[in-house]
């Protein structure tokens, strides 16, 4: 029989059932029915008695959910979110590794008063140089504790570059159900060809990923390739650095793809892990020559180049916007509002570009002779 939180999301109960629960009166398993109070927090006829009725849940069970690192996402996010916090529940969720670094930097960044003094006796906030970077800046802080920051990140050496909260925190905290539901998924590059990067990786049939683009777990093939001896340099740097990568989880690569390095961007926009290759795009380091070298690139995933268009910032570039329109890779549907912005001559060279459907050819044939008809009149 079904769980009763799944036949509430289904709305295959009655609503006297919905209004029972609402108020917590039915008779379930106490982090059933949390789960079942966050759900519907969502719901537009029994939210605000689900709200009232988890500000005053019993503090035993609220605390057993808040540290249970399997805990559903949906009761962490709520709990954890600052307009829901508790005070006792804080404790627990600062130390619970399923609550991301980034949802602690965005709690540091507007903790109150009663709350600071909470975070900086958590050892996980005190081992988080970016946590730490944000309770600095806080303006609830008092120059003792602005003191006990400054020892706390001079202990850690200060190494972390911090990333402005909107960055750092908009991106992992709105996608944190998705990278929490990804994590464990080992990192593989999106290929196209048989070779990854030109360290002679041959893909030993990979299998294809939704949109089409074959997928290759790169860990084992590094190590095979790495017994056989290669002596370039420039290999070993490479291969070094995907093995790093490859060793990561996906709320690691996904922070590596806001914060790391133009190399690792240029890997991890081709992760099989849609949420992680999404991330590079949403980096504050990233430059528009990147961005066109990703817009012409057929090994990264469909969406990626579709996210590319709804990227004001980006489209604003001529060069990306030929370079999306010139790869085969980009969907059509994509690619044939994006005709009329193309100059003339680039128009010429579409039409007779044979790698791209046929359907885009054509209409860039037309626009070109067209626009030269035009050009030929003034």
């Amino acid at each position: 029989m079904p769980r009763m939180i799944e036949l509430i999301r289904q709305s295959a109960v009655p609503a006297n059932i919905m209004r029972a629960a609402a108020r917590g009166a039915l008779v379930l398993p106490p982090a059933e029915m949390i789960e079942i109070l966050v759900h519907l927090t969502a719901n537009p006829v029994f939210a605000q008695q689900a709200r009232m009725t988890l500000a005053g849940w019993d503090e035993t069970s609220s605390l057993a959910e808040a540290s249970d690192p399997h805990a559903p996402w949906a009761v962490l996010d709520y709990f954890s979110k600052p307009e829901n916090l508790r005070p006792t529940l804080v404790p627990a969720l600062l130390e619970n590794p399923s609550v991301p670094e980034a949802r602690l930097v965005d709690l540091a960044h507007g903790a109150s008063r009663e709350i600071i003094p909470i975070m900086l006796a958590s050892s996980r906030v005190q081992a988080a140089v970016n946590v730490l970077h944000a309770l600095a800046g806080n303006q609830h802080l008092e120059e003792r504790e602005a003191a006990q920051v400054r020892e706390m990140l001079g202990r850690l050496g200060d190494r972390a570059e911090p990333v402005p909260a909107e960055d750092s925190v908009l991106y992992e905290v709105t996608h944190a159900a998705e990278i929490a539901a990804e994590e464990g998924t080992p990192f593989t590059l999106v290929t196209c060809t048989g070779d990854i990067l030109g360290l002679g990786l041959e893909d030993p049939g990979s299998s294809p990923t939704p949109d089409g683009v074959a997928t290759l777990e790169v860990l084992p093939a590094l190590e095979t390739k790495a017994a056989q001896g290669a002596d370039d340099p420039q290999f070993q740097k490479r291969v070094s650095t995907l093995q790093r990568i490859a060793k990561l989880g996906v709320s690691e690569r996904v922070q590596l793809a806001m914060k790391g390095s133009r190399e690792e961007r240029f890997l991890l926009i081709r992760d099989g892990c849609k949420v992680v290759a999404l991330a590079v795009l949403e980096s504050p380091k990233i430059t528009e020559n990147e961005v066109e070298v990703f817009a012409s690139m057929r090994n990264v995933q469909e969406i990626v180049l579709r996210s590319i268009t709804l990227k004001r910032k980006f489209m604003k570039a001529y060069a990306v916007v030929k370079a999306l329109i010139n790869n085969p890779r980009t969907p059509l549907d994509v690619a044939l509002p994006l005709l009329n912005h193309l100059l003339v001559n680039d128009l010429r060279m579409l039409a007779a570009n044979k790698n791209v459907p046929e359907t885009l050819r054509k209409l860039a044939t037309k626009l070109y002779n067209q626009k030269k008809t035009f050009s030929g009149g003034r």
